[in-house]
């Protein structure tokens, strides 16, 4: 694979270990968008929304949408990035919850698609639950066939990462790109 301009997204339920697989993709040095949804959480705590998600799904989402745009902007200066969640995430939860959502979002997704799609599959065995993350584990594995179906309508096929500790799991993603 040619490394140039090339954008990978780690995509799973809550809770399947994609941000422990994006700290050590950075640890070994690669460049790596973070997730940005704790983020828009615990910003709107500040106001005063426990969880902007569930209090205004669209604002919540218009805010993702923005930021992980600005990522993928940022990353055409880059050879070779990793993203901890895409775009399609966004509409992927929309789908899952089953809300409207504004039809620009299919078209952002669209016109932004990723080069490798990795996706993490939900693992009882490492799932916890806290403040922010509120899914239950049977909830997980629906948004993750939400998030199979979504990236494989905007024509990216995820790529299975199978079940091991994290440092055998970024071996498989390094395997596969090589």
């Amino acid at each position: 694979m040619n490394p140039k301009n090339q954008k990978i997204v780690i995509i799973g339920a809550p809770g399947s270990g994609k941000t422990s697989v994006i700290e050590m993709l950075i640890q070994k040095g690669y460049d790596c968008f973070p997730e940005i949804s704790r983020e828009v959480t615990l910003e709107a705590r500040k106001e005063g929304i426990d969880q902007l998600f569930l209090h205004d799904p669209i604002l919540f989402s218009t805010k993702l949408i923005a930021g992980r745009l600005k990522q993928y902007e940022d990353a055409k200066s880059k050879n070779l990035v990793f993203f901890d969640r895409g775009l399609p995430d966004v509409v992927a939860y929309h789908h899952y919850l089953k809300t409207d959502y504004p039809p620009s979002f299919d078209t952002i997704c669209q016109e932004n698609p990723y080069d490798v799609v990795f996706v993490l599959p939900p693992w009882k065995a490492i799932y916890t639950s806290d403040s922010v993350r509120y899914e239950s584990f049977e909830q997980a594995k629906k948004i993750h066939e939400n998030l199979m179906q979504t990236y494989q309508r905007f024509s990216m096929t995820p790529q299975p990462v199978p079940f091991g500790e994290v440092v055998e799991r970024v071996a498989f993603i390094e395997q596969q790109l090589a």
